[in-house]
């Protein structure tokens, strides 16, 4: 037995809960983890409330992401005693996740942890700052310069906009911030923003074609405000769409793309192979800077995570939120790996 939530569904309808849970539960794999830290995202706030039909089985551990210790392997490619990360790969919906003291995975889905971060660092940066990488790696890849003007970044007081930001500004980019909190200027600005725009500015109706501004986009919040991001985007410039915060409709025109060679790339970190994953964790040890990890983040133990992904639907998180999940895991200090 081990502790973790557990999401049930039955006679008594939807129900997430911190309990004691049976190994039997955890299903197929062929690594077993020792879970140090996890994480709570957006998608874990949904399957945890249930606020969308995210969990595809029950019973079931949500958490998209973790970091911690392998305890058991028959996978050639780990041993015991390594230091190992996951993100995605269904798990927290389809597959037990990271949100428990236990994890039991394909050895397939795990990254080795960069021996620049410990295991609370890595968690700190976590599937959003994962996504926020490869979006980074996405505009940099279309041939998107620092010289070529202001980089836009939306939802940014959530975690894959703040660690865009983060990124942006120590690679040289003029970075415009797009947040619903104008109270959080201050700490965006801190994280590298040039600027920081009201979303009102974006989210409602825009026309086909706006005046050019941005050399390219980071959005992680759809719908209109990814069609007005497509709309103000410069010549030949390119937009990386990984997030529906603001809703999945895209209510756009194709003007953007075929009057201004706009580029739309869409950005997945769930299923992305594990050569693109290994890169965009081995570019997030040299490009991030770690000091600002603390004031990104907010760090909670497991029976604060259900109340707290509440309030993550609500908009009342900033940043990245960690959950100690070990209460002997180590805050600081280096992977050996």
């Amino acid at each position: 037995m081990f502790k973790g939530i557990l999401i049930t569904k039955g006679d008594a309808g939807y129900g997430a809960s911190v309990q004691s849970i049976d190994e039997s539960v955890l299903g197929d794999g062929d690594v077993t983890v020792r879970v140090e830290w996890s994480t709570l995202n957006y998608k874990d706030g949904l399957a945890i409330t249930g606020k969308s039909p995210v969990v595809r089985r029950f019973p079931l551990v949500p958490g998209i992401d973790f970091a911690g210790t392998v305890s058991a392997s028959s996978n050639p490619d780990w041993k015991v005693g390594d230091k190992v990360l996951l993100n995605g790969w269904g798990v927290g919906e389809a597959h037990c996740g990271g949100l428990a003291e236990m994890a039991r995975v394909k050895g397939e889905w795990l990254t080795a942890l960069p021996s620049k971060f410990s295991t609370r660092q890595a968690m700190a940066i976590g599937t959003a700052g994962y996504t926020a990488m490869l979006c980074v790696m996405a505009l940099e890849k279309h041939g998107v310069k620092p010289g070529d003007g202001e980089i836009l970044v939306t939802g940014a007081s959530g975690g894959v906009g703040s660690v865009a930001i983060s990124l942006l500004s120590k690679l040289g980019y003029t970075v415009t911030a797009s947040t619903g909190r104008l109270a959080e200027s201050p700490y965006l600005m801190s994280l590298g923003a040039t600027s920081v725009i009201d979303r009102n500015e974006l989210s409602a109706p825009g026309k086909a074609l706006a005046k050019e501004r941005w050399a390219g986009v980071v959005d992680s919040v759809g719908s209109h405000t990814l069609a007005n991001a497509c709309a103000a985007t410069k010549y030949s410039g390119a937009v990386a769409a990984c997030g529906l915060a603001g809703g999945m409709d895209f209510p756009a025109s194709v003007a953007p793309f075929i009057l201004r060679a706009v580029t739309l790339y869409g950005i997945d970190s769930v299923m992305a192979p594990q050569a693109l994953r290994s890169k965009a964790w081995s570019r997030l040890a040299t490009d991030l800077d770690v000091s600002k990890l603390d004031a990104l983040t907010t760090q909670i133990q497991l029976e604060d995570a259900i109340d707290t992904a509440k309030q993550l639907l609500e908009g009342k998180v900033r940043g990245r939120v960690v959950v100690q999940i070990a209460q002997t895991a180590p805050v600081s200090g280096r992977s050996s790996a």
